[in-house]
């Protein structure tokens, strides 16, 4: 199927093709005529299959009767709200909306926290048919009166799922309560459970369903591997991985303070690495991720705050430094390779102590993925604490050299200035000096300067 067999209008089609794509993925060839036809639509597809194509495109099609290019902000209030979970993400989709809307007179503007309202304020003031925002900072306009749903007619909510893990759904809620009932509502994500099905129940009239893939799996074009290696090792094991392989890579770690600290030992091992986690500023997520698709930093350590809407075009190596603690963020993570078909690898360093995440997600993919145990002890593997000088000796050797540090013992009458009590005393130079009448010297010359008395002021000076 071509994407000229969709139905899209001629504006549509030709930023499609513009873009360089003639053939619509699986997810997009279903999703797209339900939406056009006005149905509300429940859409479960692999990351990285284009379903945020999957619903802009139509999304812009809906819209387009709207469109205009009248400069009042009265002709331009907001028709179509699209929530993600994640600044990167927003920015993912609004991207997509500015590329296949360029020929549509249709105002868009992106909306996240991080960032000064200000700007955000005057363009919604200004008029915007389509908002791109994240739950949080939206509310935030709400309460400051610069956006009004009164004309909504299209609800889009991507990664719902991710919403639900990353406490979302209440202000969900909220902002459901403000739309009008009569609405289009779209609801994407990768994965599904029974907690949105529940959120897809209130929202969705008579939705249709699109599921492409299998509940939860991960692409095909993906080649998992798990290196075995010690929680202490595993710092010196992804060194010797990365130093091996000249390939970019994509890092994923479960804390923002393991990020930054791993992103700083990569570096100073010579590799180019930098950190993108949820402590650091919008614009330093900014710059850390471009830079990385420019190809200026070669590692990218990120937490799972960036798991969702990152993409980056022809990633081919995703690894786990740590295994995530929810089997279903493993998909997510991996998704950033593989995409649109193409071949990618995911690679997982595992400790003794995560195992059992390890069970749960080969349970939730439906498959064994390979196990490698890895000895970097030969070189390296302890790398770290031998470089800061906290190697453990084997048993014997540690004994030894307890012997050889071990103090000498000192008699009970030697001082430990080597004062020995059990001779005679004996008086020092400076003591027989005082003895024969010779003063010693004075190493403390008092000032001669007068010093007032507390009563009666300074004595008078003999006369």
């Amino acid at each position: 199927m071509q994407f000229s067999e969709l139905g899209l209008i001629p504006e549509i089609q030709r930023a499609v093709s513009e873009a360089g794509y003639t053939e619509p993925t699986p997810i997009q060839q279903q999703a797209i005529p339900f939406v056009l036809a006005g149905r509300d639509v429940m859409g479960a597809a692999q990351t990285g299959t284009g379903k945020t194509a999957g619903f802009t495109l139509p999304l812009l099609q809906r819209l387009a009767p709207h469109a205009n290019s009248l400069p009042s902000p009265a002709r331009h209030p907001v028709r179509a709200l699209l929530l993600t979970p994640t600044r990167e993400l927003a920015v993912q989709v609004f991207e997509s909306v500015q590329t296949y809307g360029k020929y549509l007179p249709l105002r868009a503007v992106c909306i996240y926290g991080g960032v000064p309202m200000g700007p955000q304020t005057q363009e919604l003031l200004q008029g915007r048919e389509i908002v791109v925002a994240t739950p949080g900072r939206l509310l935030d306009h709400v309460e400051s009166r610069n956006i009004s749903f009164a004309q909504v007619s299209l609800l889009v909510l991507d990664e719902a799922d991710r919403m639900l893990d990353m406490g979302f759904i209440p202000d969900i809620r909220r902002i459901l309560a403000l739309l009008p009932q009569v609405r289009q509502s779209l609801l994407f994500s990768a994965t599904f459970s029974d907690e949105i099905r529940k959120l897809a129940a209130s929202m969705l009239r008579d939705p249709v369903r699109v599921e492409v893939a299998r509940n939860n799996s991960a692409a095909e074009t993906v080649t998992h591997r798990v290196l075995v290696v010690s929680e202490h090792d595993k710092r010196a094991a992804l060194t010797a991985l990365l130093l091996a392989d000249p390939r970019q890579a994509l890092v994923f770690v479960n804390t923002k303070f393991g990020a930054s600290r791993l992103a700083v030992h990569l570096a100073r091992q010579g590799i180019q690495a930098d950190a993108i986690h949820g402590d650091k500023s919008q614009q330093q997520r900014t710059e850390a991720l471009e830079a990385f698709k420019r190809g200026e930093v070669r590692v990218l350590v990120a937490t799972d705050v960036a798991a969702r809407g990152l993409d980056i075009e022809d990633l081919p190596f995703v690894v786990n430094f740590e295994l995530p603690g929810n089997a279903e963020d493993y998909v997510h993570r991996i998704g950033r390779t593989g995409r649109a078909g193409k071949s990618g690898e995911a690679m997982s360093l595992m400790d003794a102590g995560e195992e059992k995440r390890l069970l749960e997600i080969e349970k939730l993919l439906g498959r064994a993925i390979p196990r490698e145990t890895v000895d970097v002890t030969g070189s390296g593997g302890r790398g770290e604490r031998r470089e800061r000088g906290t190697e453990r000796a084997p048993a014997a050797g540690r004994a030894a050299s307890a012997r050889r540090r071990s103090p000498v013992a000192v008699p009970a009458h030697i001082a430990a200035d080597g004062f020995d009590f059990s001779k005679p005393y004996e008086p020092s130079t400076a003591s027989a000096n005082t003895d024969a009448g010779t003063p010693p010297e004075r190493t403390v010359r008092r000032s001669d300067r007068q010093v007032a008395a507390l009563l009666g002021g300074l004595p008078k000076n003999p006369s």
